[in-house]
Parts: C-alpha cells; sequence; structure tokens
C-alpha cells in the first residue's frame, strides 16, 4: 500500500473531497462551493490527490472534471482485508471472553441472591424462636 496514499486521505480537506466525488466528477469551482473553500485552496488539494493518484482529470470543453480513480481504493481495500481477518478473530475472541464473563457475573448473582434469601430467612427464622422463647419463659 502506498503511504501517499494515506498521507493524502490524512487531511480533513482532501478526506471531504473524495466524498464528494463519490457522487460523480466536479469541477474546481464546484468543489471549492460545496467545500466552501477558496478556489486556489480546493485546487491546492485537488494537486495532491492527484499526484497520490487517487483522482483523475477530464478535459470536457472548456471546463477540467476531477474523478475518483478506482484503482487506489481497491488496493486499499484489499490491503485493508489483511487486518479484517486479524480484527475479527480477535473480536470473536473479546466476544467469547464477555460472554464467559457474564456467565459467571450471572452466577455469582445468583448465588448471592439465594445467600441473602437464606441468610434472611435464617434470621426470620431465629427471630421468630427468640420471640418465642421469651413467650414461653414469661408464661412458665
Amino acid at each position: 500500500m502506498d503511504i501517499a496514499t494515506f498521507s493524502a486521505l490524512a487531511e480533513p480537506n482532501r478526506f471531504r473531497i473524495v466524498e464528494l466525488l463519490l457522487d460523480g466528477p466536479l469541477t474546481v469551482g464546484e468543489i471549492a462551493e460545496q467545500l466552501q473553500l477558496r478556489q486556489p485552496q480546493a485546487s491546492k488539494h485537488l494537486r495532491v490527490l492527484l499526484e497520490a493518484g487517487l483522482v483523475e482529470v477530464q478535459a470536457v470543453a472548456n471546463r477540467r472534471n476531477y474523478k475518483l480513480r478506482l484503482e487506489p481504493f481497491q488496493a486499499l481495500d484489499a490491503w485493508l482485508e489483511t487486518y479484517r481477518g486479524v480484527w475479527d478473530e480477535r473480536f470473536d475472541a473479546l466476544e467469547s471472553y464477555l460472554r464467559k464473563l457474564r456467565t459467571k457475573e450471572n452466577k455469582e448473582s445468583k448465588e448471592n441472591k439465594e445467600n441473602k434469601e437464606n441468610k434472611e430467612n435464617k434470621e426470620s427464622k431465629e427471630n421468630k424462636e427468640n420471640k418465642e422463647s421469651k413467650e414461653n419463659e414469661q408464661t412458665n
């Protein structure tokens, strides 16, 4: 993968130009207007994109239309594909870990709830027995 592609796309205005050109060819003036740039700024960004091989120019009458070139984006996609597999594996492992963690937390939560209920029942039973014992002492 050519570093010039990343360098060209790293600048926000150039990235926005690429996004605009997804809809089709545009002139410098149209790009400048839509992005609220001055024409010299738009021209400078287009020159960088042109030098990186991301766009090409088509002369139509007295207009110069800029359009995206497909090849560098296909190369970028192929390069990213090598990382998708790695990330998919890592996300799958993370998902598995989180599932185990949730299962463990649910089990612990259930056990805590049962322990709390048992403790409350035991305390209630003890209180009842104490009360009955006191009542028996008073009647005797």
